[in-house]
């Protein structure tokens, strides 16, 4: 149980867990949102203390999380939305009145090769760039005379380039010095049901791969000198996480069978941690390191980031 670790990037699921296990939590403060009409629900973890933060496994910062339940659908009307409060919720955490003279790099993590980790180069492919025009140029227009001074890296993985990432970023923040780095990447997550539908930004950095295991340097403003905000989107799941979903759904029909109650209770009577490493000594040894990705998500990916840079593209130009 020592070595077990419940593989998610999201704050909310940590606290969940921290909840599931009767841990105290002190120093955390959560804040809830619900937008019915858009069907947009909004949980705001602060964590405020170092005790906080070790009992979260997370830095001491801010963790915005947008959860929408049709966010992967292709309804464009409905993505705009979804558009406006990530917008809302940015802007408030860059803390600008106006981004005109604010220099931003945003990176784009993740390998265009595999489908699942190609969410932050493609947010990268559909912003609007502002950085060489107003330098050639200067605000030549008023869209110009409004917006960012924006650029932005899609710096590759290792295995592709044979560097830390945040060696590569950091060489960049270095020449074209800009004030914040936004960071957007594919995460893991630990219910398959905020797949694809849960978006979370922090201002504390990121720490790439961490969720599916292969730990990364950190992105984050200790190593950058500049602050640096995170997005992100669950797009994988492990084998251990499906199956628990099964067993808490087979739990609850056990429960209304008189015959097997007793059996059902024990099972309900394990923790969140318990029943992970139940499953983990149960299903194949192959099956450990497998994690699974829905089979739309090549057009799930496409709409998550569009939605994504329409809300970056808000923010830079000064309209929201």
């Amino acid at each position: 149980m020592g070595e077990f670790q419940i593989r998610t990037d999201l704050a909310l699921e940590a606290k969940e867990n921290c909840e599931a296990e009767h841990e105290t939590i002190r120093g955390v403060k959560v804040e809830e949102q619900e937008n019915r009409e858009a069907e947009i629900y909004t949980t705001i973890v602060t964590i405020e203390t170092e005790n906080g933060a070790r009992a979260m496994g997370k830095p001491v910062g801010t963790y915005v999380t947008l959860e929408a339940p049709n966010m992967s659908s292709p309804d464009e009307g409905y993505h705009r939305e979804i558009s406006e409060e990530l917008a809302r919720h940015l802007k408030h955490l860059i803390g600008a009145e106006k981004l005109s003279d604010k220099r931003i790099l945003v990176v784009g993590l993740g390998n265009r090769e595999v489908t699942p980790d190609a969410l932050g180069p493609d947010v990268v492919g559909n912003l609007n760039i502002t950085r060489h025009m107003i330098r050639m140029y200067g605000r030549i227009s008023e869209e110009l005379r409004q917006a960012g001074v924006i650029s932005a890296i899609v710096p590759g993985v290792m295995a592709q380039t044979g560097m830390e990432t945040v060696e590569i970023i950091r060489g960049v923040v270095k020449e074209t010095k800009p004030e914040l780095v936004l960071v957007i990447d594919a995460l893991a997550a630990r219910s398959t049901k905020r797949l694809n539908r849960t978006i979370q930004i922090t201002d504390t950095g990121i720490n790439p791969g961490s969720g599916v295991g292969n730990h990364r340097n950190a992105i984050n403003q200790e190593e950058l000198g500049v602050p640096v905000i995170a997005i992100g989107v669950p797009t994988v799941v492990d084998a251990a996480t499906i199956v628990n979903d099964t067993m808490e759904e087979l739990i609850g029909e056990m429960e209304k069978m008189d015959e097997i109650w007793q059996l059902s209770g024990v099972l309900h009577a394990l923790d969140q941690a318990e029943k992970h490493q139940m499953i983990r000594e149960m299903i194949a040894p192959n099956l450990n390191t497998m994690f699974v990705t829905p089979k739309d998500i090549d057009e799930t990916v496409k709409y998550l980031s569009y939605t994504i840079s329409e809300g970056l593209n808000l923010v830079f130009s000064g309209k929201i």
